[in-house]
């Protein structure tokens, strides 16, 4: 049951094709569709800094460049309980949570690894590793917070 429920199952995964006409942070868009829908889109599987902390300017604008007013495909199966989609965002074939990872503008957001097929985990999980040891985007930070600890000081 958990299998069909993971992102990773495209049998189970809804599509949402649209534009991407906003970006809130690191890890959350706004797309478009052709019905001029708007859908609230949370990235899965990662966690961006929150715009009042270190890097969290930045995460949204390597966001909003890799996105903004472009069309991408979402694919997703659950929402979040503030009724955001929950999805992975692809442009060309190229998966925008991961490229975030990639850039060191998020993390792999473990909590919910489970979430992820067994490659797509390991993949995020590579990717925040090696943007560690390059000490890339968030990583020049001595002691990055996570996003989770820095919500529940606030």
């Amino acid at each position: 049951m958990l299998a069909a429920l993971a992102l990773g199952n495209l049998a189970a995964a809804n599509v949402i094709q649209g534009r991407v006409v906003g970006v809130s942070d690191g890890d959350s868009v706004t797309v478009l569709d052709a019905k001029k829908t708007q859908h609230k889109i949370r990235l899965a599987g990662i966690d961006a800094p929150e715009r009042a902390q270190a890097y969290g300017q930045k995460a949204k604008e390597s966001l909003s460049d890799l996105v903004f007013g472009k069309s991408v495909e979402v694919k997703w199966s659950k929402q979040d309980r503030y009724g955001r989609i929950v999805g992975v965002v692809t442009l060309a074939g190229v998966d925008i949570n991961l490229e975030q990872v990639k850039r060191g503008m998020a993390w792999h957001y473990k909590q919910y690894q489970n979430e992820q097929s067994p490659e797509d985990r390991e993949a995020y999980a590579q990717s925040e590793s090696q943007a560690r040891d390059k000490r890339m985007g968030l990583w020049r930070d001595p002691a990055p917070m996570e996003p989770s600890v820095f919500r529940r000081k606030k």
